[in-house]
């Protein structure tokens, strides 16, 4: 894999990440505030999309893109936070090896 491919892959994830993100904003403020919003359909996607991110990050390690640490941070920080933290880490221990 070239550092080509490791970037594109880090851009599904980062922008799957910040869709998933979005999305859980509304569910948040539905269970703290109580709002009325579609929470069936917003939930499935997020979890969809979790899902997806993880199997993104799992495929990544499996191919020695980078460490098991970064499917781990996803599942643990339920998603976008992890996926969005491990991004940033991947790019600057890229950026740092390049240059």
């Amino acid at each position: 894999m070239t550092a080509a491919d490791t970037s594109r892959r880090l851009n599904v994830i980062l922008v799957l990440a910040i869709i998933d993100a979005v999305l859980l904003v509304p569910l948040l403020l539905h269970r703290f505030a109580d709002l009325d919003i579609p929470v069936f359909a917003i939930g499935m996607t997020h979890g969809l999309l979790f899902i997806a991110l993880v199997l993104l990050c799992a495929k990544g390690a499996l191919d020695g893109l980078w460490g098991w640490w970064f499917p781990a941070i996803t599942v643990i920080t339920g998603g976008p936070l992890g996926s969005i933290v491990g991004d940033i880490i991947i790019r600057r221990r890229s950026a740092a090896a390049a240059g």
